[in-house]
């Protein structure tokens, strides 16, 4: 039997990040979570940053972790983020201040942007539903504001790339997190340059786009040498979360899936972007996948919702757990009150349960008042509206949807698993847990030449993960709600 390759996974997300180590025999993955560190926005002056040095410090400590445990040599690592947030760097590679979190972003940053290039025009150009966060509207925000940072920039690299950069010296955009700029023609397979040229900005800062199972460079000899480790391959992975995500998914032909985290992705895998009035009209996007391919999918707002609701519960000294949530929903009255999880209200931090109590009033329903019937209503909520997207999918694929594979840190909730499987009438299929890592490490694995392809990468994640099965219990009461929730996206 061959040694076992050693692959870090840095996967990094809004809230936190974390190394793990994949150890890969050639037939089955083992994981080890080496490191864990806090992430999140600062606001500072009411501009929200991302502290990107923190992240790259805590990277280069969880590469001192691995050396410390004393494993053989590192054959590679790759790194996957959130989409859309980007840094910029002068001439002479410096960062050009910390980059600007997606929260920051506002309405009106599209309505500029729409002034020069039509929203469907966009869609048109991009295959990627207009959201404010957008890399797109967040650079000619900068554009507008005449930002010195973009005025000096000589390159800008999206967050993993950037993150990437600081460790290998490399200056590449991996596909599937350029697809989240709104930025990227899928017909052209590069940059969108027609849109690029319209807004004035600056076309030679957008670098070179590689594939994600390709070696991109190696860790920079100065880390190398600080660190005591060898100088092991960088390998471009599924740089998008979601992508390393949806890689790991064990299914098997046609499937839908959720990547259920704080945003909930939900979609479909294509050969090649679908670009019609439904697709545009329903709000999907054309998203990359690890094989190059699309992923028509929707953005829902997610757990983010309760996370927010716990951040203001703990700010009122009730530390609660998340398994303390979930058993007060359970003890909550099915079926109260209904949300559309996606409106606008809901996507700034603060005062989430106010506002979610708010919308309910607003629209005419029992107001949540105990954490219990709030968390009830976002998870039920949340359940509904995979509903919908998912029938959106069936039209838009013109074919029913049989399968539902769910992966993410959000399949631990089993009460919401289970209202997926009632509120759409399918069998749902969870796990893994840690999918952006094992999607990771196994296109590192690819890279590598140890792995052909996206179906020798879900072989091995179907012989060395366990899945759940969620068997829907359709209910009259889960139709009434369906009917409630399409009458408030009417409003």
């Amino acid at each position: 039997m061959k040694s076992a390759l050693n692959l870090i996974a840095f996967d990094i997300g809004a809230s936190n990040g974390r190394a793990v180590l994949g150890r890969f025999d050639g037939r089955k993955v083992e994981t080890e979570e080496l490191c864990r560190f806090e992430n999140g926005f600062i606001d500072v002056n009411g501009v929200l940053y991302w502290d990107a040095l923190n992240l790259f410090s805590q990277m280069k400590a969880s590469l001192s972790c691995f050396k410390k445990a004393g494993y053989k040599d590192l054959s590679s690592f790759g790194i996957d983020t959130w989409g859309v947030d980007y840094g910029l760097l002068d001439k002479n590679g410096r960062l050009l201040g910390n980059p600007i979190s997606y929260r920051h972003a506002a309405d009106e940053d599209m309505e500029a942007v729409w002034e020069r290039v039509p929203k469907e025009l966009l869609f048109k150009r991009t295959g990627v539903a207009s959201m404010n966060f957008n890399t797109v509207f967040q650079l000619y925000r900068r554009k507008r504001e005449r930002d010195v940072a973009l005025e000096n920039a000589d390159s800008l690299l999206l967050m993993p790339d950037l993150l990437g950069y600081f460790l290998s010296g490399e200056k590449m955009s991996e596909y599937t997190i350029v697809t989240t700029s709104q930025l990227y023609d899928p017909n052209a397979r590069d940059w969108d340059y027609a849109t690029i040229r319209a807004l004035g900005l600056p076309a030679h800062i957008f670098t070179p786009i590689d594939m994600a199972g390709e070696i991109r460079g190696r860790l920079l000899n100065a880390i190398s040498e600080e660190i005591g480790i060898n100088r092991a391959a960088f390998t471009a992975v599924g740089t998008h979360d979601t992508a390393s995500a949806v890689a790991a998914i064990p299914g098997e032909g046609s499937f839908a899936f959720c990547s259920s985290g704080t945003w909930s992705l939900f979609g479909v895998e294509t050969d090649k972007p679908i670009l019609t009035e439904q697709v545009y009209k329903s709000g999907f996007s054309n998203e990359g996948t690890v094989q190059g391919g699309f992923r028509p999918l929707k953005n829902i707002m997610g757990l983010w919702l309760i996370q927010e609701c716990r951040r203001d519960w703990q700010k009122q000294g009730e530390n609660l757990s998340w398994d303390e949530i979930v058993e007060a929903a359970e003890g909550a009255k099915p079926l109260r009150s209904i949300i559309d999880p996606d409106c606008s209200a809901f996507f700034r931090a603060g005062d989430m349960e106010n506002k979610i109590r708010q919308y309910c009033l607003d629209t005419k329903q029992p107001v949540p008042e105990t954490r219990g019937e709030i968390a009830r209503c976002i998870y039920e909520s949340l359940a509904l509206k995979y509903r919908w997207a998912l029938e959106r999918l069936e039209e838009i694929k013109g074919e029913k949807i049989s399968r539902f594979n769910i992966v993410g840190g959000g399949i631990k909730n089993k009460l919401l698993n289970q209202m997926a499987a009632d509120a759409t009438g399918r069998q749902v299929t969870t796990g893994p847990v840690e999918g952006a890592c094992i999607g990771n490490l196994l296109m590192q694995a690819v890279a590598l030449g140890e792995l052909t392809g996206i179906d020798e990468v879900r072989q091995v994640v179907r012989d060395s993960v366990k899945t759940e099965t969620y068997m829907p219990e359709r209910t009259g009461a889960w139709e009434d709600a369906y009917d409630k929730l399409l009458n408030l996206l009417e409003i």
